[in-house]
């Protein structure tokens, strides 16, 4: 069966743009109901403009936010430039509302400026002037209507971006989202973790851990991050920041199988949960009715009551250490690992000594 190619889009620093343009031609009484964007590559591209308006000092534009076949929280959203045209010939770019505010450093903007990284803001400073007129400038107030909602369901606020939405893009494009994408769009917590001053770092696969780690062993916020399925890229990233120490944090589902040297633990890419727990009960000394048992589970939720059953929870720490040597073993001991195994209702299964050491560091008053 053929392909089909997956439909390219735009970013929001090109809507902002290709808005912002279009308020300035609405206040200069002309028609754009599309205008031409520079993009970064100093290719051109044509967007659509969804309305437009001249006002009493500028004038308005909407461009409806189309993320092609990419899977994207943005897409189909407002995104409104609203445009004063002033004589002083400066350009000055900010943010409305749903454009979210940075509190952190460590990210594009400085704390306290608008979440509009800088390629957009060229873009948008670069739309803006070739089509004032000459000696003119501009105050322009980026927007996205319902962008403080949807910042709830991304990275924006474990970032430090409060209020709202970023207006981002490097080339202008979105690309269907690749696992490349997704995964470089979770390195930058590690840049804003650094930047608070951290040398040690904790990297929840998922939600659970995440929660555990900050609500019940009230390890700080601000040092746990999430790392999806993407443990090895994330340690690697870790180590490019130069990161000192890392804590693996998360539901013995995923980290057993960091243990068996998975570091991409996606089920679909590799599993091996229950193989790798087996293999290392069996090595404490489980009887092969235990084995068996353990290998006949669904879930590694599961399997908890038959290691208790069989007495058999020094594997858990076992896991936990294997766990942070295959890590650290991964970046080539550029990194301290340890690791700690909960449950899904947050119970400590078992953790390592390095995992003690970077947890004190980090305020967690092990018990």
């Amino acid at each position: 069966m053929e392909k089909k190619e997956l439909r390219s889009g735009i970013t929001t620093g090109t809507c902002a743009a290709a808005a912002a343009q279009a308020a300035v031609l609405a206040y200069l009484g002309e028609n754009p109901a599309e205008v031409t964007v520079v993009l970064p590559d100093e290719t051109t591209l044509s967007v659509t403009i969804a309305a437009w308006q001249k006002t009493a000092a500028g004038g308005k534009a909407v461009v409806r936010k189309d993320s092609g076949d990419d899977p994207d929280i943005t897409n189909g959203v407002e995104i409104q430039a609203d445009v004063t045209i002033e004589k002083n010939g400066d350009i000055v770019i900010q943010g409305g509302e749903g454009v979210g505010k940075v509190t952190k450093p460590g990210l594009a903007m400085s704390v306290g400026e608008s979440a509009i990284n800088p390629t957009p803001r060229k873009m948008i400073r670069a739309a803006v002037k070739r089509v004032l007129p000459p000696g003119y400038g501009a105050a322009v107030t980026i927007s996205i209507p319902g962008g403080e909602a949807l910042a709830a369901r991304t990275l924006n606020p474990a970032m430090g971006v409060i209020g709202g939405l970023s207006i981002l893009g490097t080339s202008g494009i979105v690309h269907p989202m690749s696992e490349e994408a997704f995964k470089n769009s979770l390195t930058p917590q590690i840049s804003v973790v650094k930047a608070l001053g951290y040398s040690a770092i904790v990297f929840a696969p998922g939600k659970i851990g995440q929660d555990i780690a900050v609500n019940h062993c009230q390890l700080p916020a601000d040092a746990v991050v999430q790392t999806s399925n993407f443990i090895g890229h994330m340690l690697e990233a870790a180590a490019e920041y130069q990161m000192k120490q890392v804590l693996l944090f998360g539901h013995l589902g995923k980290l057993c199988k960091v243990a068996a040297g998975i570091f991409h633990t996606h089920n679909r890419m590799a599993d091996g949960r229950l193989e790798s727990i087996a293999a290392y009960a069996a090595s404490i000394g489980a009887s092969q009715k235990a084995v068996q048992e353990i290998l006949a589970c669904t879930t590694t939720e599961a399997v908890l009551p038959i290691i208790s059953d069989h007495s058999l929870e020094k594997v858990y720490p076992l896991l936990a250490a294997r766990a942070s040597f295959r890590a650290e073993r991964y970046v080539f001991g550029d990194l301290k690992v340890g690791t700690v195994l909960v449950t899904l209702q947050g119970k400590i299964l078992g953790l390592d000594e390095t995992a003690k050491e970077i947890g004190g560091s980090l305020g967690w008053n092990i018990k």
